[in-house]
């Protein structure tokens, strides 16, 4: 890290060169992680021209990702849009690895440069080294070296045994990848853990033993009977684990017809669907984090001399254009836009901290005043995902900003009905409600595998717990039966049940295409 002695900008211009971008980076890094203190991986930047952007959007975003037709397809859909300028492309990419890999467009300003390396090398990059989501469900230290491994393994497979068979299983496997989720993880403990405790149950069990329980009669309780059928079911059952949520790994290690290098393909697929699992739900504190800090830094910068007012100019447009929200009438609106959520929020979070009112007293007794802004923001960078960290933080101010209000609109009726407005109790309903639209456990569909016949005819019994009378839609759950039912090799069902009376509400089936 170098330290700076002057106070002269760092460039002039909209041109760039590597020895820029070094220096541009130094003296992010500074700021960053010298006066915010963030915890940061090893970053690698690398300069990409818009196609390699358009190849990277193609292939989700990752490096080194093995071939399949999907992202073809995806990469020539992009690029018309592109080309006719109907989409921008992102100014920079970043992924969870370490070291942090960071591309950055060769198109982009110097100012553009900057801010990107802001954004993702700092705030990207700080949110997923601290978060608990991504301790707990990725291995940034590993995921590199897995990725060179599955597009080595998935070539080999397509010389060895074509490329149909090899894109047959992919193209199931990626339509399964949303039940591809282990959703509570398991700590996995090594012989030795199960030994010590062990040991710990029986010193228990000595020291709480009293003689008189073995003069206590022994009340009988009538065993009901049970077939030799439904025993067996019992067992059979409980040594697949039923019920299992993710269904990608059930059918990895149960499908009766699957080949070895089939079953490995498959948890190829499933590794990369847990893989994303925690970016799915943190997309509005991961983006909110990254904006707040490059506007943080870019400001710094700024305040010490080290960008001109042309490139502080151009920084605002930019950044005003990441967090504007549109209109709910406004043609270009399509929900909250998570960049202008997540740094309103943050930025209200420190607004809290410094300057706080009655009402955020009131509201926010903890951090109120407490003028520790950066702390209690990496707290919540830390441990909170998307849903808990609104639940938690969206301000009355924030809900009034942004003209928040809540509806209800029943289809029985010709009217819609205002449930929350702005007082005390329509800000905490609101604030639920919009926590309860980025909880991801509860959009997805709870579909787990229930029963499989492993024995007889080999049906595969799916059942989905409804929640609010959705049920599934038909041709899609169709079509994604019919993928689960190739991986299987046999009859497939699926149940559709009411999460709080059992009762069965729809059935769905599909057989292997011959």
């Amino acid at each position: 890290m170098t330290t700076l002695l002057t106070r002269r900008p760092l460039f002039e211009g909209a041109e760039w060169n590597f020895d820029l971008l070094k220096k541009g980076y130094d003296a992010i890094e500074e700021i960053g992680v010298g006066e915010m203190g963030l915890d940061i991986y090893p970053n690698q930047i690398e300069v990409i021209t818009a196609e390699q952007m358009l190849d990277a959007y193609a292939s989700i975003g990752m490096p080194n990702m093995y071939r399949h037709w999907s992202f073809g397809k995806h990469f020539a859909r992009e690029e018309i849009l592109y080309r006719k300028g109907a989409r921008a492309l992102a100014y920079e990419l970043v992924i969870n690895s370490n070291p942090c890999i960071n591309y950055v467009m060769e198109e982009n300003t110097m100012t553009m440069q900057m801010l990107v390396m802001a954004h993702a090398a700092m705030g990207h990059n700080h949110f997923f080294r601290n978060n608990y989501l991504f301790r707990q469900w990725t291995d940034a230290s590993a995921i590199l070296d897995y990725l060179r491994f599955a597009k080595d393994y998935v070539a080999a497979c397509e010389e060895k045994y074509g490329l149909d068979a090899v894109e047959a299983v992919l193209d199931s496997a990626h339509a399964l990848m949303a039940q591809g989720i282990s959703r509570h993880p398991v700590r996995r403990k090594s012989r030795t853990d199960q030994q010590e405790r062990e040991i710990k149950r029986r010193e228990h069990q000595e020291l709480t033993y009293n003689e008189l329980w073995r003069t206590l009669p022994r009340r009988q309780r009538p065993e009901k009977p049970i077939t030799p059928e439904a025993r067996e079911a019992e067992e059979e059952s409980q040594s697949l684990g039923l019920p299992q949520e993710n269904l990608l790994y059930f059918l990895e290690k149960h499908a009766p017809k699957l080949e070895d290098w089939q079953r490995e393909l498959l948890r190829i697929v499933r590794m990369l669907a847990q893989y994303f699992y925690p970016q799915r739900q943190t997309k509005v504190m991961n983006e909110g984090c990254a904006t707040f800090v490059h506007y943080e830094i870019m400001n710094r910068l700024y305040d010490k001399g080290l960008l001109t007012e042309g490139s502080m100019l151009e920084f605002m447009h930019s950044h005003s254009s990441v967090v504007y929200q549109p209109r709910f009438d406004d043609k270009h609106f399509g929900g909250f836009n998570p960049y202008a959520l997540g740094f309103a929020i943050m930025r209200d979070i420190k607004r809290i901290c410094e300057e706080p009112t009655p009402e955020d007293r009131e509201w926010f007794p903890e951090i109120a005043g407490s003028g520790d802004a950066l702390g209690t923001l990496k707290e919540a960078w830390a441990n909170f995902r998307d849903d808990s960290f609104i639940l938690q933080y969206l301000s009355p101010k924030v809900m009034r900003d942004f003209r928040l209000f809540q509806i209800h609109d029943n289809t029985s009726s010709s009217f819609v009905e205002v449930k929350a407005i702005h007082d005390d109790a329509g800000y905490r309903q609101i604030r639920r409600v919009l926590s309860e639209q980025y909880d991801v456990a509860a959009r997805d569909p709870d579909i787990q595998v229930v029963n499989a016949d492993l024995s007889g005819g080999r049906r595969l019994t799916l059942q989905h717990r409804v929640r609010r009378g959705v049920l599934l839609d038909k041709d899609q759950c169709d079509r994604t039966l019919q993928h689960v039912a190739h991986l299987w090799g046999y009859r497939v069902k699926m149940i559709e049940v009411d999460a709080e009376t059992g009762k069965v509400l729809k059935e769905h089936e599909a057989l292997p295409l011959p």
